[in-house]
């Protein structure tokens, strides 16, 4: 999916859903994380959109990198989980975020508290949604990368539901900013999904 973001839009668009916008602009990198769902995605590929933006001196920053927010097509033929295969559901996971080891490995952005997902387990090459069951709780559904060396086309098993940036420059950019939030602003970040038909452009 490729979206050329606009901020007006975005924080209408997320306000109409009821979600909060950090626009404290008194200290820095206080940001808000905000995931893109694409409408039709293609299975195994890097189909939605990361933006992290904030307010800093009455000016709007913004940064936008590929990601994905639904599994591999490995793990939606054999899920980790007996109930199914994690998607997270669209919403907005209030300080639910902490610099953190993904799995043990790498600094990212780790779950800390409960979120929802649906649990696709029907063993197919779709994504299902609204048809498959929700759970909620602590899944280590965690926004990581997927090749530290080079941007990968496929996710494959770089997600079995988590959130996944494509490419690792990206990346490392995007754990700058939540390294220089959290010494501002404290430990605990909050993760926003929206579906791409709920960004609606503004005139």
């Amino acid at each position: 999916m490729k979206l050329d973001i606009n901020i007006p839009s975005l924080i209408k668009s997320l306000e109409d859903l009821d979600y909060a916008v950090f626009k404290n602009d008194r200290k820095p990198f206080n940001l808000n994380i905000v995931g893109i769902r694409a409408d039709n995605p293609i299975v195994n590929k890097f189909n939605d959109l990361l933006v992290i933006f904030w307010k800093y001196e009455g000016y709007w920053n913004v940064f936008q990198t590929q990601i994905t927010t639904l599994p591999g097509s490995e793990f939606l033929i054999n899920p980790m989980n007996k109930k199914g295969c994690a998607i997270l559901v669209p919403d907005q996971y209030r300080s639910s975020y902490k610099l953190g080891l993904h799995r043990g490995k790498y600094l990212a952005l780790c779950q800390e508290k409960d979120v929802s997902v649906y649990r696709d387990n029907n063993k197919d090459f779709i994504y299902d949604y609204e048809s498959s069951p929700v759970d909620t709780g602590l899944f280590g559904i965690n926004c990581h990368r997927a090749s530290a060396y080079q941007e990968v086309e496929n996710v494959s098993r770089n997600s079995a539901g988590c959130i996944v940036t494509q490419n690792p420059n990206d990346y490392e950019f995007c754990m700058n900013l939540y390294k220089q939030s959290q010494q501002q602003w404290g430990e605990l970040f909050t993760f926003t999904l929206i579906n791409q038909k709920d960004y609606k452009t503004t005139t």
